[in-house]
């Protein structure tokens, strides 16, 4: 049998397009990644105790700091980072960049030893929204989204 962080492992790229697809919503003519409470102004929310963010840290309260993706946008490049300390019993896995349609615009896979960084070129001229996803062998999917 396949031990819990073997399972992580392997299906993080299936769970980060799985939560990008199954919470696709069109509104009014734009697209959203994640469905919003529009009338309140709150932010997106994500499958519970499945995705987590900084907003919505569930089980990890308190690991967002370590864990969620920070994003900057700078020269046609979307650079992602994960603060987090990459030790063999615990680190990033993977980060990937998704677009609003659901392109995957790309992802890298770390092991212990590499810096939890990655860098990808946005497609000329794109605007909208796009997620990127930091997956931990012990803390699960987070998600970070933001607008270029």
């Amino acid at each position: 049998m396949i031990d819990r962080r073997e399972f992580l492992k392997t299906t993080a790229v299936a769970a980060s397009a799985v939560a990008v697809a199954s919470s696709t919503t069109v509104l009014a003519g734009e697209t959203a990644i994640f469905s919003a409470k529009i009338s309140d102004g709150m932010p997106p929310e994500m499958p519970a105790g499945i995705v987590y963010t900084e907003q919505q840290q569930g089980q990890w309260q308190g690991k967002a700091g370590t864990h969620a993706p920070k994003v900057t946008v700078a020269d046609g490049k979307v650079t992602v980072v994960t603060e987090h300390p990459m030790t063999e019993p615990h680190f990033i896995v993977r980060h990937t960049v998704v677009l609003a349609d659901g392109k995957v615009l790309g992802g890298k896979t770390f092991s212990h030893t590499d810096k939890a960084i990655s860098s990808f070129d946005l497609p000329a001229g794109y605007k909208g929204k796009i997620c990127a996803t930091s997956f931990c062998n012990l803390h699960d999917l987070w998600v970070t989204e933001f607008t270029v």
